[in-house]
């Protein structure tokens, strides 16, 4: 995705270009920094964007993100920048509720600074105060020289200087659907199928590959809508999948290319995945170094690839949620997809933006979440003799990939590129019993839960120092079993 910075005073360009500066790995085809009447802007894009930042210097406007229904947000409008100007004047601020699309956006404005982030906070944004003023940045380390106060911009809110903080949209139980399932089905696939064809417009989009339903569906689903589609893999030697993803690619008849994968490279790695992610959290941590490897390879082919991330979240793919009492999965769902801002979404930001990559989540599009929401329970966590997970997507994917694909259980990512047990046999060896007593507790009240979780948190302190506040960093639901 693309990057933004900005502080609420204009004609503070130098200080922007240096905030910008350390952030600019998020898009490498361009950059803008721009004094405003009101604010100091500054933006860098990546490929797969260049088109939204045409005439950019003739708006008020900073975006991440991607407004699918801008030209019909305002009727005239030459431009997605114009269009959220536009709608903006006419609607006022509670026009972000109108954005079809991941986004984080800024709007100079005579009363300050304008601030917007969509509902499940695809697009990353935090913000601070600089001199007094409101200042923001995509990623904490953009701010971490020159501001005090630094937050997570909540999803799902706007800021606006002369209303204060208000919350627009909120992930929620939608009513249950009363419908046969084959019904459901077929229009949660066509749902699936305008989503998909939403992120395929405006040049090429690869798709990452873990074998697993969710990725599997998005790379079936996009290689109908065109005539090439590239795929993308990584993980140990032997890892199961890399197995599945060359099944999955074999069927729906993709460009396949793999990472393979060893420890030490994984290990090397490491630093550098921490300093972009810019988490410790130990399960966050562990996915993110094969998602990171894939988003490199990734990278040097294509501008912008598809993601399955959301499918768990939305339709039950976790084995924990096994063991719930069927009523209390709806609520449980919403829970752990309000959480992915900060957790899964910012592995998928990080892994992909650190390269000047886009990924885009098909699964959580506005109404794919929607319908998604109001699916009974007993048709995500389907009980025929032994729970099946996600299986009302499952069947609405059948005949478009391969039968041992729909009956994969459900792995990790992490477990399924095989890293999990050569990591913690290597952390055993550096993090002893009294360093884990010693170290255990970060400060602010953050608990590191494991031995590997200890070892994040030394990079990490290398990485950034003291001044990162560890309480800003978003904590995985469950302790890594």
């Amino acid at each position: 995705m693309a990057g933004i910075v900005g502080v609420a005073v204009p004609g503070e360009t130098a200080e922007v270009e240096e905030t910008l500066a350390r952030i600019a790995h998020r898009g490498r085809a361009g950059q803008s920094v721009r004094s405003l009447p009101f604010a100091t802007f500054g933006e860098v894009w990546p490929e797969a964007q260049k088109a939204l930042f045409v005439d950019v210097e003739d708006h008020a406007v900073a975006l991440d993100g991607e407004v699918h229904n801008w030209t019909a947000l305002a009727a005239g409008a030459t431009s997605p920048l114009e269009a959220i100007e536009w709608a903006y004047e006419r609607v006022g601020p509670d026009f972000v509720a109108l954005l079809d699309g991941p986004f984080a956006l800024a709007i100079s404005t005579p009363g300050g600074v304008f601030l917007g982030r969509d509902v499940v906070g695809k697009s990353p944004l935090y913000w601070g105060k600089w001199r007094g003023v409101i200042c923001f940045a995509s990623e904490v380390k953009g701010l971490l020289p020159i501001a005090s106060d630094i937050r997570a911009f909540p999803p799902g809110h706007y800021y606006d200087p002369n209303k204060g903080l208000g919350g627009f949209a909120e992930i929620a139980t939608g009513d249950s659907l009363r419908m046969p399932a084959g019904e459901i089905a077929g229009a949660l696939r066509a749902r699936l199928v305008e989503s998909v064809s939403k992120r395929m417009r405006g040049g090429t989009v690869g798709a990452w590959l873990s074998g697993g339903l969710d990725s599997a569906t998005m790379a079936a689903l996009a290689r109908r809508q065109t005539p090439r589609l590239e795929t993308f893999a990584a993980g140990l030697e032997g890892a199961p999948d890399l197995e599945y993803a060359r099944v999955v690619a074999d069927f729906i008849g993709s460009v396949h290319r793999e990472r393979v994968c060893s420890l030490k490279e994984l290990l090397a790695a490491l630093p550098e995945v921490i300093y972009h992610l810019e988490s410790f959290d130990c399960l966050l941590v562990r996915s993110s170094l094969v998602n990171f490897l894939v988003g490199k390879l990734a990278s040097d082919h294509v501008p912008a690839v598809l993601s399955g991330e959301g499918g768990d979240e939305l339709f039950a793919g976790y084995s924990y949620l096994r063991k719930l009492p069927l009523e209390r999965l709806p609520d449980e769902l919403v829970d752990i997809t309000k959480r992915l801002h900060n957790t899964a979404l910012q592995r998928v930001d990080r892994c992909s933006a650190s390269h000047g990559l886009v990924a885009r989540t098909g699964f959580l599009d506005r109404g794919v979440m929607e319908y998604a929401l109001g699916i009974p329970a007993e048709m995500k966590l389907h009980t025929d003799g032994s729970p099946v997970e996600k299986w009302i997507l499952r069947r609405a994917m059948k005949g478009l990939l391969p039968d041992d694909v729909l009956r994969r259980p459900k792995a990790k990512f992490w477990e399924g590129a095989g890293v999990r047990e050569l990591i913690s046999a290597h952390v055993e060896e550096i993090v002893s019993d009294a360093d884990f007593a010693k170290e255990r507790v970060a400060g602010d009240g953050v608990v590191l839960r494991t031995k590997e979780e200890v070892h994040y948190f030394r990079i990490f302190r290398e990485q950034f120092g003291p001044s990162f506040d560890p309480a800003l960093v978003g904590r995985t639901k469950s302790v890594p079993v």
